[in-house]
């Protein structure tokens, strides 16, 4: 794990989107050259040995940190869109969201025989997002290696919704309890 302290670089916004909520700005992280190859460089390492092939990340923010874990990894990177954003045949999941509810999907072609997956989010909160795409990574058979992420709002508890699908890993570079 990176001796960088990425926590240095998130940014509280009070009252936003809404009153008594307190948002977590990690955009800070990516605008700073060296938190952000941290975050990816310790987000990768923990992964290196997993032989990953797919990194999927989740629109929007998602993107920024998993195409270049992706890079990292050498491996290939999947975009999960919002609905109607993908000009392909797609599988799509629902979810709820801590104020609402959303729609991914991803190209129904996007992983073949063997692919290990990591999914990868900047932000974990309840868990629904990530846990909607690996619902996608199930359907079309893809094999799931792990959920990632740079800041973990624990106090949601998104580790028991992850439960669900059996236990698997959570990597997160923060964690907020």
């Amino acid at each position: 794990m990176s001796d960088f302290d990425f926590s240095k670089l998130i940014i509280d916004i009070p009252d936003y989107p809404k009153p008594g909520v307190v948002f977590k700005d990690i955009t800070p992280l990516f605008d700073n050259a060296e938190g952000f190859k941290a975050a990816v460089d310790a987000i990768a390492d923990h992964y290196r040995d997993s032989h990953i092939t797919k990194v999927v990340g989740a629109e929007a923010r998602g993107f920024i940190i998993g195409a270049p874990v992706a890079v990292a990894l050498g491996a290939g990177f999947v975009p999960a869109r919002k609905a109607g954003k993908l000009p392909r045949e797609t599988v799509s999941q629902s979810y709820e969201l801590e104020y609402s509810t959303d729609t991914l999907e991803i190209h129904s072609d996007a992983f073949a025989p063997g692919d290990r997956v990591l999914i990868l989010d900047d932000l974990i909160a309840t868990g629904g997002t990530i846990h909607a795409v690996k619902q996608m990574v199930d359907k079309l058979g893809a094999e799931f290696a792990g959920y990632a992420c740079v800041l973990e709002l624990a106090f949601l508890n998104p580790r028991k919704k992850l439960d669900k699908d059996g236990g698997e890993e959570l990597f997160s570079l923060i964690k907020v309890e």
